[in-house]
């Protein structure tokens, strides 16, 4: 965690102390790293890569400073999915860092995870109800051309 927001509404901070995650100085090398500068967009057959989900905590605005340095781990980004949460409410891809985590379990095939993770917030069920199809139709994705033409399908431009 890069304490850049408010302490109070940092999700990785309140799923740690849930024991939903733990919080690390450095990531794994077999550990999803999710980025959202990365080349390639996470697909369910990445879940046979890894044995783990690292979100990197830091605000939206710092985001691209932030990720110009190298951490480990197999790098994905999330394909398109609206914020449940208050602040960035139903905005593209402004998720929280839960919400980012919980969304990859979800493509990954870990919806129980991912269910335990945003039962935590009060507007966890938000991000779930938003992104349901699509999440599904993610899940169901065999390739990045399956992912985009589900962007396209959807009218998601980013």
């Amino acid at each position: 965690m890069f304490r850049q927001d408010d302490p109070k509404k940092c999700t990785a901070a309140k799923i740690v102390k849930f024991k939903l995650a733990t919080s690390v100085r450095t990531t794994l090398s077999n550990t999803l790293l999710l980025d959202p500068f990365a080349q390639k967009t996470l697909l369910r057959s990445d879940a046979s890569l890894v044995d783990s989900i690292t979100g990197i905590d830091c605000s939206w605005e710092l985001a691209g400073k932030t990720f110009t340095k190298k951490f480990p781990g197999i790098a994905r980004k999330l394909p398109p999915l609206l914020a449940g949460n208050p602040v960035n409410y139903s905005k593209l891809s402004k998720l929280t860092t839960v919400e980012a985590i919980a969304g990859a379990a979800f493509i990954m095939g870990f919806p129980s995870l991912a269910q335990d993770l945003l039962d935590k917030f009060k507007w966890g069920h938000t991000f779930y109800e938003l992104n349901q199809n699509l999440l599904e139709d993610y899940f169901k994705a065999n390739s990045e051309e399956e992912i985009n033409s589900i962007i396209k399908e959807y009218r998601l431009l980013i």
